[in-house]
């Protein structure tokens, strides 16, 4: 019974391990870095993060879960409320309707698909938070915005170590993979396959 316990309670850690790195990426975006003229251009690392697990692992990933992020990334930014909810949740959308299609894929394609993907994120956002203000917002920090959250996406999805997206579901156990990746129905293995295979196998 102990052992059972244990396993089921570790089973259950692992299922929130994109949950728990999306909530840090989203802490990660709001520390002050005293770096002038930066918060207005800070990357979308929360977008990152939702659109490679909507690929991946939308199981994982509910919108409610997803909601509450953004609930508490606007509270800690002082962003309108809800803005980085409704934007979280139409990248999940769009990114877990197209599984079938990144399926057997190389990473250049995902990226691609990140990079259409994130121009609309940031228009809706540009839009809704336009509404919310009464006024057209300066259009010039969100661009910049943008460029950084594509550039750094590869960062996060396939860097090798411990810390990146695309490793920790490998790293954090011999045997997380068969609980972030093998019950998965519609992929069957990761577009990564060599490379992320020889990142994440490093001891």
């Amino acid at each position: 019974m102990r052992v059972g316990f244990w396993y089921r309670f570790e089973i259950a850690a692992r299922g929130l391990t994109p949950l728990i790195l999306t909530l840090m990426l989203a802490l990660l975006t709001v520390v002050p870095l005293r770096i002038p003229d930066f918060a207005p251009v800070t990357p979308a690392l929360t977008v990152i993060a939702i659109y490679y697990w909507g690929i991946y692992r939308p199981d994982l990933t509910p919108i409610v879960a997803i909601f509450a992020i953004g609930m508490f990334q606007d509270m800690v930014a002082g962003t309108p409320l809800g803005l980085t909810s409704l934007v979280l949740i139409t990248v999940h959308a769009v990114a877990a309707s197209q599984r079938r299609f990144f399926h057997g894929k190389t990473f250049l394609v995902e990226w691609w698909g990140f990079m259409l993907v994130a121009p609309v994120a940031a228009l809706v956002s540009w839009i809704l938070a336009s509404l919310y203000f009464g006024t057209l917002v300066a259009p010039r920090p969100l661009g910049f915005q943008l460029l950084l959250t594509i550039t750094l996406y590869p960062a996060l999805a396939c860097l090798p170590g411990s810390s990146s997206i695309c490793c920790a579901q490998h790293k954090l156990d011999p045997c997380i993979s068969a609980i972030l990746i093998a019950p998965r129905s519609s992929i069957a293995g990761s577009p990564f396959s060599p490379a992320v295979r020889r990142c994440c196998s490093r001891p």
